[in-house]
């Protein structure tokens, strides 16, 4: 009987949704679940539901609840992580201040100064996780669902060398979906090779596993045709102009990029479809309507407590390989250990990873095309500065992560993210035991009196000389 501790089990979707594929596949049925969170009502909702389910299906599966961390994690064989640090409020922050200085953000958590402030929460957390794992059930398999997932897995990779992470996400089923759709060949009949960081990885290679016949090339025509292109304006943009179709959603990836919201224009242009199609704050407003409706009424005496097929999360076929030792092959994020050779060594990517009864064995994919490895490092320098903040509890980490963010930076001044992120620490200081008694350090603006006489520094000679050849450059002599 493995024991499956679920931490952050309040979560309505991700909890759910996992409990019920793990209740769907026949070798996890005789398992243990320890249902883990800080939010008793939200927890005595989810254990009723999924107590109903297993009635229903009369499943040997245990299934029981706690607030205590440390005993769902004792003698676990898999710890399924789902937590968000400080809920909607502390989201609705994340969105709401950065407005105020003009950075329109759609989702906001995964990158930007929601992205990072996310991760921020999560640090505490995670580190005192990490530390109980190594203690009460160092063997387990820890399988992340939290965002922002590149920084929380590059944070995993510096907190422990001994607890084996993976970091799980949709994204790439879900684009597969739309690739299947736009080239009219079933999903499962697509080879194809993706790789890259979470929500920016790279279809390097599709191909119709029953011919060979190379994909991309229709792909890309059609994705030219207007009714194909609407539906996925930024992600199509990106492909004609980077040569490659990347992972996850417009309003995903408009967030990752300066191009397609950091003006009004290119909002109205590109970011004009409804929810998560690029409108501003789509996902708190989700979130927000989710919140509600839970606490409002019983969602969960509404739903289906029919035990049917899995859903494309990746968690219960990780579980049923490691337990059958059946290779299962996926998607997944890990710390860059040489996996894709022009990215940094020990941030997080997300490559082809095995799995079986030894735990995870991630692909080498080698080097990215070079112009998409460059936008993936522009992500990747963002989340390791806000490792380092989580890490070290400096505040001027924060300003550093933000103000490398492409979107911050093509809307704000460095004087302006600077006093955003200072209103962003003071407002989320309960989330943020790491910073305790810090704060971002003040850079008051140098006023310049008219007529200021500058200072004249000397230069050397030969310096002077080679300036005066640079001026003279391109002109003809007479």
């Amino acid at each position: 009987m493995p024991k499956i501790a679920m931490i952050g089990a309040g979560s309505l979707v991700f909890c759910k949704t996992l409990c019920m594929d793990i209740l769907s596949t026949d070798v996890l049925r005789d398992s243990e679940i320890c249902l883990m969170s800080r939010t008793q009502p939200k927890l005595d909702r989810m254990e009723t539901f999924l107590r109903r389910v297993i009635d229903r299906g009369r499943l040997p599966t245990r299934i029981w609840s706690t607030t205590d961390r440390r005993a769902a994690l004792m003698d676990a064989d898999y710890v399924i992580n789902m937590i968000q640090v400080g809920g909607v409020d502390a989201f609705k922050i994340d969105y709401e201040v950065p407005l105020k200085y003009g950075i329109d953000q759609c989702i906001a958590d995964s990158l930007g100064p929601g992205g990072v402030f996310r991760g921020l929460r999560t640090g505490p957390v995670l580190e005192e996780m990490m530390r109980d794992m190594e203690e009460l059930c160092p063997d387990a398999l820890f399988l992340n669902y939290t965002n922002p997932m590149g920084a929380v897995c590059h944070l995993l990779g510096r907190l422990t060398d001994r607890i084996q992470y993976i970091g799980l996400c949709h994204g790439v089923q879900t684009t597969l979906d739309l690739i299947s759709g736009y080239v009219g060949v079933p999903k499962d009949q697509i080879d194809y090779v993706c790789a890259g960081i979470n929500h920016m990885a790279w279809f390097l290679a599709l191909r119709d596993k029953r011919d060979g016949r190379d994909l991309y090339p229709l792909f890309r025509a059609n994705c030219e045709k207007p009714e194909y292109y609407v539906n996925e304006k930024v992600r199509c943009e990106v492909m004609r102009h980077f040569g490659y179709f990347m992972t996850e959603s417009t309003g995903h990836l408009s967030e990752y990029v300066p191009w397609f919201r950091s003006s009004r224009r290119a909002l109205e242009t590109y970011c004009d479809e409804p929810d998560f199609g690029g409108a501003s704050g789509a996902y708190l407003k989700y979130c927000e309507m989710i919140a509600r409706k839970f606490e409002s009424v019983n969602y969960l005496e509404t739903e289906s407590t029919e035990v049917g097929r899995r859903s494309v999360e990746f968690c219960s076929y990780i579980l049923e390989a490691h337990e059958t030792d059946r290779p299962f092959r996926l998607q997944g994020n890990v710390r860059n250990d040489g996996y894709i050779a022009n990215l940094p060594r020990g941030c997080c990517v997300e490559v082809p990873v095995f799995v079986d009864a030894r735990g995870f064995h991630p692909a080498t994919v080698g080097a990215l095309p070079p112009q998409c490895a460059a936008l993936n490092q522009s992500n990747v320098t963002v989340q390791t500065l806000a490792v380092e903040a989580a890490l070290t509890g400096d505040p001027e980490h924060i300003v550093q992560a933000i103000a490398m963010d492409p979107l911050t930076s093509a809307c704000c001044t460095l004087k302006e993210i600077r006093e955003m992120t200072a209103e962003m620490l003071e407002t989320e200081r309960e989330w943020l035991p790491q910073f305790a008694g810090k704060k971002v350090r003040a850079t008051p603006a140098i006023a310049i009196p008219t007529g200021v006489e500058r200072v004249r520094v000397p230069v050397d000679p030969a310096l002077a000389i080679a300036n005066r050849f640079g001026e003279l450059a391109g002109r003809k002599v007479g």
